[in-house]
């Protein structure tokens, strides 16, 4: 029997699948231009076309649109745990801590070493702003809610057992080199959800995590991490 996809669920798996599936692409580009495209500008490509989907399902995001703006305290909190997995992230690189590697590099430099900067504000407002309401779409939202009932919608996240969020987190890992850094980040994201009840502290969270990686990277030249 096919599986039956509400709506709902759907508005969540698309974007994340073309975000994955345009990552591919990127990666399987060459890197020199032969093909006639720097696969970097695929990473805009990215931004345009998962923005527009979720702009294309946003009546779906019930969470966001509909529910109560995180308080003072939530925003705070999202912001603290934001700032603490990108300080826990650039430390937990070792090799043991890593697997795999990267399906796209991203290296915004021209050939005499300087920074394109076209291309380092389209990788930052992709990482910062679409990225987290993508993921947190999916990965909590979607997914962690989905293995605890597949009528999730009706999941309150407060009842999400630890089955369920230690499961979505272990999917999670999967679509990150750096699987340590990655349980800690996909723990501490399910954890505001799960405390709060609203999707926005996560997001927010990511979105900080996100934001501060990419200055930081553009600061001390390591673009390994993006």
């Amino acid at each position: 029997m096919a599986l039956q996809l509400s709506r709902a669920a759907v508005a969540r798996i698309v974007p994340f699948a073309a975000f994955m599936i345009l990552l591919v692409a990127r990666g399987e580009v060459p890197a020199d231009g032969s093909w006639g495209i720097d696969p970097r500008w695929i990473y805009g490509i990215t931004v345009l076309v998962v923005g527009g989907l979720l702009a294309y399902f946003w009546r779906e995001y019930g969470e966001l649109v509909a529910q109560t703006w995180p308080s003072l305290a939530e925003m705070a909190l999202g912001v603290g745990v934001g700032l603490m997995v990108f300080a826990l992230w650039i430390h937990l690189d070792a090799p043991w801590m890593t697997i795999g590697s990267p399906s796209a590099s991203f290296l915004p430099l021209d050939a005499a070493g300087a920074l394109i900067w076209p291309l380092v504000i389209v990788r930052w407002i992709g990482a910062a702003l679409i990225v987290p309401v993508m993921e947190e779409l999916f990965w909590r939202s979607f997914l962690m809610r989905w293995i605890q009932n597949p009528q999730f919608e009706s999941v309150v996240p407060q009842r999400v057992a630890l089955k369920a969020v230690l499961l979505s987190t272990f999917v999670f890992v999967l679509a990150h080199t750096l699987w340590l850094a990655a349980i800690i980040a996909g723990l501490a994201y399910a954890w505001v959800y799960v405390r709060t009840g609203k999707l926005w502290v996560p997001i927010i969270a990511h979105a900080v995590t996100n934001g501060a990686l990419g200055v930081w990277v553009v600061m001390t030249g390591k673009w390994a991490f993006w």
